[in-house]
C-alpha cells in the first residue's frame, strides 16, 4: 500500500454521472466512465469527487483483485490505477489488464508515490499509457485524463474512417476490375482491326507518324513538321512560334482512376486542342501529357499568346469520363523563332523550358521563353558537371560546429558540414549541392566520404567529445549503411558511443519498416541515432514510438524568433517536455544571439548550437577552439574553464546536425 494518510476501504463504489443539471437545464452526458483503483478510501473519494465536479462517471475499487472483477462485468473508459496495493501490485493488474485490453481500447494511468524512473519505465513498458505522482496535482490528473480520453476517441474515429475507406477501395478495385474487363475486349477487337488495317503500307505509314492514343502527330512527324516550319520562314520569311503544352493534374487522375481513364482523358484534351487551331497549324502528341503546337502568324508574339491562354481555358474546363467530372490545367511555354533560336531543337528546347518556368510560377499559366531560361539550364548542367568532378577527386571538405553542453557550459560534440570550394563558382552553399548530390545519385558516395573522415578526426579531439554526421534516405535504400558504419568505427578506432547519426522524418516515409530495421541495427552497434529538424515537414509523433531515439534537434526556424515570438517559445518548450518524457536529450540548432540562448535555456533544452558559440570550423581549428579558456561567453554562469572531460560531460555528448549542410 503507497501511504497517503488513507484508510483502506473494500468494495466498488458507483458514482454518479456527473454535476446534476440546474432547473430548465438538459442533463448533460458524461465525459468518460473513470475506474478508480487504490487501497486508501480518502485517496479514492477525493478523486471521484473532483472527477464527478468535472462532469466524468466516476466508479471506485479498493484493490487490484476488485477492479479486474468490475472490468470482467463494465465498461470503462480509462483507468486510474495505484501502483502499490496490498492483494495485488499495480503492475500486477496492469500486466493482467493488457492481457486482454489493448492500450487503445483501455487506457491505463498509473498513480505512483515513488520518484524512482525504473517503477514508471517499467508500467511503461507493460503498457501503461501514462502516470502521475503522489500527492496528486489534481490539474495535471484531470490534463493526462482528457488527453488520454481524446486520444481513444481519435483513434476511433480514424478506426471508423480506415472501415470507410476499405470499403471505398473495394468499390474502385470492383469498378477497376470491371474497366480492365472492357480495356481487355476493346485491346482484343482493337488488335484484330489492327491486323486487317495492317494490310494496307498507307495504314502502316500513318501509324508510324501519328500518335495511336490521340491520333495526333507523334514526335518524329511533328519534329519533321517543325523542320519544314523552320525551312519555309527562311526562305519565305513570315513569323512563327512553338507552344510547349503539359497537362498539370493529369498524374493524379492516371494513378487514382487508372490509366484507362487517363488515355481517355488525353483523347479528349487531343480533340479539343485541335478543334482550337486553324487549319494551317500542327500539332502533335510528344509523349505522356505532353503536347506541342506550331503556329504561324504575322504578329508574333501577340498571336501565340492569345492562343496560349485560349487553350488554357479549353483544358480548364471540365471533362465527363465514364461517370467522373474531371478537372485539370494546362501550363505553356512558348518560343519565338527569332535571334539565336531558329532551328527546330532549339525552338522545341527552348518552348520546353519556357514551359517548365510557367509551372516554377504556379501552374495553370503560360510563359515565352527568356535566354535566362537557357542561361539557368546550362549553369545547372555545368554544376552537375563540376560536382561530380568534385566527387571523383573527393575535393568535398568538412567543417566542424560545435554544440554546447547546457548544464556544464563546455563543448560536447561538434556537427560534421560538408563544404565544396568550386574553382570556378567558389564556394557552393551546401543547400545547393547536397539536393543536387542526391538527384544525381551521388550522395551514398558523399555521405561515406564524410562519415569516414568524422570518425579520423573525431579520434583527435578529446573523449569526451562526439561526431555527428547526417544520413540521407539515400544511403538507407542503397542496403549497406550498416555496413558502412560499421566499417567506419573499425576503421578509425572511434568508440560507436562518440558517433551520433542523425536522420530525418523522411526516411518513415518510403520503406519505413525496412529503415527501422536498419536503426535497429545501427543502435546495436551502440552508435546514438537522433531525430533532425523535428517539428518541420511531416513530424509525427508516431515515429518517436517507433524507435528510441537519443537525441530531438529543434529546427532553427522555432528559434529565430525567439525570445519574442510566443509561439516559438510555447513549441521548444513541447518539444524539450516531449523528449524528457521519452528519456531523450534536445539540441537547438541555430541559435545566434545571447537573449536567444537564455530563453533555450530557460526552455530545458539540453544542448545548443549556432553562431552565438562559433561558425563551423576546419579540422585543424579544433584543437585551438577547444583549447579556448571561454567558447560561448553569453553561456553567463555556465561559462567553461575547459572542456568538458567529467564523465557527465561524456555521457551528454551530442553533436548538432547538419541537415541540408551535411552529407
Amino acid at each position: 500500500m503507497e501511504a497517503n494518510t488513507a484508510i483502506p476501504r473494500p468494495g466498488a463504489v458507483a458514482t454518479a454521472p456527473g454535476p446534476q443539471p440546474g432547473p430548465g437545464q438538459a442533463p448533460q452526458p458524461p465525459k468518460g466512465r473513470l475506474l478508480i483503483v487504490d487501497d486508501i478510501r480518502e485517496n479514492r473519494e477525493i478523486l471521484r469527487r473532483r472527477f464527478e465536479r468535472h462532469g466524468y462517471h466516476a466508479v471506485e475499487a479498493a484493490g487490484g483483485v476488485e477492479a479486474l472483477g468490475l472490468l470482467e462485468r463494465e465498461a470503462f473508459d480509462i483507468v486510474l490505477l495505484d501502483m502499490m496495493m496490498p492483494d495485488l501490485s499495480g503492475l500486477e493488474v496492469l500486466a493482467r489488464v493488457r492481457a486482454r485490453y489493448s492500450q487503445g481500447s483501455l487506457p491505463v494511468i498509473m498513480v505512483t508515490a515513488k520518484s524512482h524512473s525504473e517503477d514508471v519505465v517499467e508500467a511503461l513498458s507493460l503498457g501503461a499509457n501514462d502516470y502521475i505522482t503522489k500527492p496528486v496535482d489534481f490539474s495535471v490528473a484531470l490534463a493526462r485524463v482528457s488527453t488520454q480520453l481524446g486520444r481513444r476517441q481519435a483513434e476511433e474515429q480514424i478506426r471508423q474512417i480506415n472501415e470507410e475507406l476499405s470499403r471505398a477501395n473495394e468499390e474502385l478495385e470492383c469498378r477497376v476490375a470491371d474497366r480492365t474487363k472492357d480495356l481487355v475486349q476493346a485491346n482484343h477487337q482493337l488488335r484484330g482491326e489492327m491486323e486487317q488495317r495492317e494490310r494496307s503500307q498507307a495504314t502502316i505509314a500513318h501509324l508510324a507518324h501519328h500518335d495511336a492514343l490521340t491520333d495526333l502527330a507523334n514526335r518524329l512527324l511533328f519534329h519533321q513538321q517543325l523542320s519544314d516550319a523552320v525551312t519555309h520562314r527562311r526562305h519565305h520569311g513570315g513569323d512563327l512560334a512553338v507552344l510547349f503544352i503539359d497537362l498539370d493534374g493529369f498524374k493524379a487522375i492516371n494513378d487514382t482512376l487508372g490509366h484507362g481513364t487517363g488515355d481517355t482523358l488525353l483523347k479528349h484534351v487531343a480533340a479539343r486542342l485541335r478543334n482550337a487551331l486553324r487549319e494551317d497549324d500542327k500539332i502533335g502528341r510528344l509523349g505522356g501529357d505532353e503536347f506541342a503546337v506550331i503556329q504561324f502568324g504575322n504578329e508574333q508574339p501577340r498571336e501565340a499568346a492569345a492562343l496560349a491562354a485560349r487553350l488554357i481555358e479549353l483544358v480548364k474546363a471540365p471533362f465527363s469520363i465514364d461517370s467522373h467530372r474531371l478537372m485539370i490545367n494546362a501550363s505553356i511555354g512558348i518560343a519565338v523563332a527569332d535571334g539565336e533560336y531558329q532551328d527546330a531543337e532549339q525552338l522545341l528546347r527552348a518552348a520546353d523550358l519556357a514551359m517548365y518556368r510557367a509551372k516554377a510560377d504556379g501552374r495553370g499559366r503560360f510563359r515565352f521563353f527568356d535566354p535566362e531560361f537557357d542561361r539557368q539550364a546550362q549553369e545547372r548542367r555545368g554544376l552537375e558537371v563540376a560536382l561530380r568532378a568534385a566527387v571523383d577527386q573527393d575535393a568535398l571538405q568538412i567543417h566542424y560546429q560545435p554544440l554546447i553542453n547546457l548544464q556544464t557550459g563546455r563543448i560536447c560534440g561538434f556537427e560534421a558540414l560538408s563544404r565544396w570550394e568550386d574553382p570556378l563558382r567558389g564556394f557552393v552553399p551546401p543547400s545547393t549541392f547536397i539536393p543536387l548530390a542526391e538527384e544525381l545519385g551521388l550522395i551514398t558516395v558523399v555521405g561515406q566520404r564524410i562519415l569516414e573522415r568524422a570518425c579520423r578526426e573525431a579520434m583527435t579531439w578529446p573523449g569526451h567529445v562526439s561526431v555527428a554526421v547526417n544520413l540521407s534516405p539515400a544511403q538507407f535504400r542503397c542496403g549497406t549503411l550498416v555496413a558502412t558504419v560499421r566499417g567506419a568505427l573499425a576503421a578509425s578506432g572511434l568508440q560507436p558511443s562518440r558517433l551520433e547519426l542523425e536522420i530525418t522524418e523522411s526516411i518513415f516515409l518510403q520503406g519505413s519498416d525496412a529503415n527501422l530495421a536498419q536503426l535497429s541495427q545501427l543502435g546495436e552497434l551502440g552508435v546514438r541515432i537522433s531525430m533532425d529538424d523535428f517539428g518541420t515537414g511531416y513530424s509525427s509523433l508516431s515515429y518517436l514510438r517507433s524507435f528510441p531515439f537519443d537525441k530531438i534537434k529543434i529546427d532553427r526556424s522555432f528559434v529565430r524568433d525567439l525570445p519574442e515570438s510566443q509561439s516559438s517559445v510555447a513549441i521548444v518548450r513541447a518539444v524539450c517536455g516531449l523528449a524528457r518524457s521519452f528519456g531523450a536529450s534536445t539540441a537547438a540548432e541555430g541559435v545566434e544571439t545571447d537573449d536567444q540562448l537564455m530563453k533555450i535555456k530557460a526552455e530545458g533544452c539540453t544542448e545548443v548550437q549556432g553562431y552565438v558559440i562559433s561558425k563551423p570550423l576546419p579540422a585543424h581549428e579544433i584543437p585551438a577552439l577547444l583549447a579556448r579558456v571561454d567558447p560561448a561567453p553569453a553561456l553567463l554562469s555556465m561559462r567553461p574553464a575547459a572542456p568538458d572531460t567529467s564523465a557527465a560531460g561524456a555521457r551528454d555528448a551530442t553533436p548538432g546536425p547538419h541537415g541540408a549542410e551535411g552529407a
